[in-house]
This record gives C-alpha cells, sequence and structure tokens, in this order.
C-alpha cells in the first residue's frame, strides 16, 4: 500500500471555498479509480488542507497520477486560484512496528 499526501496552502478569505470544492471532486475518485483503497481529506484552518489517499500499489497511482506520481502533484482545474504556494505531495509505506 502507498500513502499518498497531497498538502495546500490556501489563501485568505478563500478556505472553505477550496475546501467545498475539493470535497466535492474527490467524491467521485472511488469510483473513477479502482485502486483507490481509502482517502480524506484533513483541515487546519485557516489555510492549510491535506488530501491524503492510499493506493493498492504503485500501478493504481499511475493510473491517477501518471507516471510522473512520485513528484508531480495533482492539481484539479482552477484549483491555482486558491494556493498560496504550488501542491507538495509526499508518499509513504506503512513500516512494521517491532514485535508485531
Amino acid at each position: 500500500m502507498i500513502i499518498r499526501v497531497s498538502e495546500a496552502r490556501v489563501r485568505p478569505g478563500r478556505f472553505q471555498e477550496f475546501h467545498d470544492m475539493i470535497v466535492s471532486a474527490v467524491s467521485e475518485f472511488p469510483s473513477r479509480y479502482p485502486g483507490l483503497v481509502d482517502h480524506e481529506v484533513l483541515i487546519a484552518p485557516p489555510d492549510a488542507l491535506l488530501y491524503v489517499s492510499r493506493w493498492r500499489g504503485e500501478e493504481d497511482l499511475v493510473g491517477y497520477a501518471g507516471e510522473q506520481w512520485r513528484d508531480q502533484p495533482v492539481v484539479l482545474p482552477g484549483e491555482d486560484a486558491y494556493l498560496l504556494a504550488p501542491l507538495q505531495v509526499r508518499h509513504f509505506t506503512v513500516a512494521p512496528l517491532s514485535g508485531s
């Protein structure tokens, strides 16, 4: 499993509008991307929003984000108008806990 975290820093006064746009856009992702195991939107008002998605594997992420999935965020149409800086994207895998 690969966990993808995209972080947005939102312009002052645009947070709720941006949040609503993201929630609406990602609500259709499970039906569009079968490799998407789970996803959520995390907020830290007034200016930070994370989109966290969990994927079965690399092939599924390529289907969502393209061949450059490791380095390139997925930017929705019009999203740049809300952002203070470009989206940041990071990826994680689950490390086993010792003794588990």
